[in-house]
């Protein structure tokens, strides 16, 4: 070995550093978002957030219309004590969407609010898990944009996290409770919903999943029972500056469907995080 190339051997090992370095680092900036876009994919996780879930439904009511529905849906959780969390849940929808036959083009304004409350452990196993009660308030603005009647119920949700994967389910059922009306004609609330999710994750934030929200209005007619959507979409965890952020795009089709209920749904939700 010549002298020159014993001298170029502290520049090799200096660029070779360099280059590990930044490769650790980048591995560690994708395991971390990795980590946090599982996190978000955990119903009682232990992150604060704030989705903002765009539903554009097509072929809506009885003229084939449109239907345009954000719902607001903060989470946050909080250390009741040394072994619980509590997971505090909160869907205000704001709602657009084509009036009654004879009436005005549109309704515009604010739906019924629910809230819901996990109880969850706050050291998890392999088997994460939470239950606890759901409140539908009267909050609508115009009386097709809700229901007249307070609601209650038991709401639970299941979920496991092998590896890439998130995988579970969220059950509640909905009964009406008190009426907020005058003359006691509103329609009963009996209605369960059932969501499971399949989330897979790439690894740098990415990932696809699906969660179709399927639901049983008992109240209705036997043919306008069930709602449920087939389908899914492509999410990514990211920073906007300082701010970690998610955004997902998804698509659903539901194969089954009241007479007058959406065809489809186009979805665009934009989370806010606060992880600790």
């Amino acid at each position: 070995m010549t002298l020159s190339e014993i001298r170029r051997i502290p520049t090799v090992l200096l660029l070779m550093s360099v280059l590990i370095t930044h490769a650790a680092s980048a591995e560690d900036a994708e395991d971390a978002a990795t980590k946090l876009a599982k996190q978000t994919q955990n119903p009682v996780s232990s992150l604060i957030s704030v989705p903002f879930e765009l539903n554009y439904n097509g072929e809506f009511g009885p003229n084939n219309s449109d239907q345009v529905v954000l719902n607001i849906k903060p989470v946050i959780p909080v250390r009741i004590s040394e072994n619980w969390n509590l997971i505090n849940r909160v869907i205000m929808p704001l709602i657009s969407q084509p009036g009654l036959p004879g009436g005005p083009n549109r309704k515009n304004g604010l739906g019924d609010t629910v809230y819901q409350a996990f109880l969850s452990p706050a050291e998890p196993g392999k088997v994460i898990w939470g239950a606890g009660p759901q409140i539908q308030i009267p909050t609508h603005t115009d009386e097709v944009l809700g229901n007249e009647h307070w609601g209650a119920g038991p709401a639970a949700v299941v979920l496991t996290m092998p590896g890439k994967w998130v995988l579970g389910g969220l059950v509640a059922q909905m009964w009406d409770v008190a009426s907020s009306g005058n003359d006691g004609s509103e329609a009963d609330i009996s209605q369960t919903t059932i969501q499971p999710f399949v989330n897979y994750n790439f690894g740098g934030g990415w990932y696809v999943s699906t969660a179709p929200v399927i639901t049983a209005n008992w109240e209705a007619d036997n043919d306008d029972e069930w709602t449920v959507p087939v389908g899914g979409g492509v999410g990514r965890v990211f920073k906007m500056g300082k701010q970690q952020v998610n955004m997902k795009m998804a698509y659903y089709y539901n194969v089954a469907k009241p007479d007058f209920g959406a065809q489809w749904d186009m979805q665009l939700t934009f989370f806010l995080l606060f992880p600790k």
